[in-house]
């Protein structure tokens, strides 16, 4: 090189970010051709981390702080370039500013409903949303996994892969839980807690650290939400069979007798109505005597059950009851069994 276009070559005397943009994970700081002074001074601002990189190479990583760069603070970058010790010449890396602040309030969601296994219901299609923050725990791992050499990487671009990571691991985070569905659609924080264990390794893995994590929402199928209706009716009349005989009784005679009114138009329909609710009603009222006769600690018999399910046979076949109706209420007297 002449003199002439050292005089002319550009040296950079302090390195720093002031993070002027919201929502960048990791910045390039801008070389252009230029390089750094030997004895420049880097800053380091508190919430932030710097990494350089040589040929390719992570020379070293520096935490909050301010340094004044010689081959005695970038030990590493002095064996790459096989500096001798009183090489004093300026010399060029890339260096990467990540930002170590915790990213809040980050969204996650199920698009469409995913399937999980239960010990007590077998297959469950489930809906859920919530959301979760996160920071930069290990700006190597960041940079090497993820970020790389990007001028500029935002919050924006990671979201849809955490996002999927987090819907990836819902089902695992379920099972490793060992608690029952019902129980946690009924706590959300388990939940919660459960998919912050299971996704905090696979967080990890990328360089970062999932801090915390919530479930906002939980929807069930229809035919879950009635069972856990029912489980919350029981509890309300505290276990007591007949209480909660009468307690079915009184809210599935309207119910079907309205469903099967819908089945006609006229005189016609709405006597099929009432014939669904009396026939009902009498198959009903009948299991609720017996139950109240033998006492709040009797079981139900499978007998019963069997007579109650020819009855409700004997109206299915008639028209009386459709065979949505007729499954649903078999389920119901099944689980009584249990």
């Amino acid at each position: 090189m002449g003199l002439m276009d050292f005089i002319k070559k550009q040296f950079i005397d302090v390195i720093q970010w002031t993070e002027d943009v919201d929502g960048v994970l990791s910045w390039r700081f801008p070389m252009a051709g230029m390089e750094i002074q030997y004895g420049a001074s880097l800053t380091v601002r508190e919430s932030q981390m710097a990494v350089f990189v040589d040929e390719g190479k992570i020379a070293d990583v520096f935490g909050p702080g301010t340094y004044t760069l010689t081959t005695r603070t970038i030990p590493v970058l002095t064996y790459l370039k096989n500096w001798d010790k009183l090489f004093e010449s300026p010399f060029k890396s890339d260096v990467y500013f990540f930002s170590t602040r915790q990213q809040v309030d980050q969204r996650w969601g199920t698009p469409q409903p995913i399937t999980i296994r239960d010990k007590d219901f077998g297959a469950v299609r489930l809906r859920a949303f919530g959301n979760y923050a996160y920071d930069i725990a290990d700006p190597r791992a960041f940079h090497t996994k993820i970020s790389g050499t990007r001028e500029l990487y935002t919050v924006a671009e990671l979201e849809g892969q955490l996002r999927g990571l987090i819907l990836q691991h819902i089902s695992d985070a379920i099972a490793q839980s060992g608690v029952p569905f019902l129980d946690l659609a009924a706590n959300q924080v388990e939940f919660a807690n459960a998919l912050l264990k299971e996704l905090g390794p696979a967080f990890e893995a990328i360089g970062l650290k999932l801090e915390a994590m919530t479930v906002q929402n939980l929807s069930l199928p229809e035919e879950l939400q009635k069972v856990l209706d029912q489980r919350i009716g029981m509890g309300m009349v505290g276990g007591d069979m007949g209480k909660f005989m009468q307690y079915q009784t009184a809210q599935a005679v309207p119910e079907l007798a309205r469903a099967a009114g819908q089945g006609g138009g006229g005189v016609a329909g709405d006597a099929m109505g009432l014939g669904a609710g009396l026939a009902l009603g009498q198959v009903l009222a009948k299991n609720l005597q017996e139950g109240l006769q033998q006492g709040p600690a009797a079981a139900v018999k499978p007998e019963e059950v069997m007579a109650t399910l020819e009855k409700l046979g004997d109206l299915k076949a008639k028209g009386i009851l459709t065979q949505e109706e007729f499954d649903a209420k078999k389920a119901e007297l099944l689980k009584k069994l249990v």
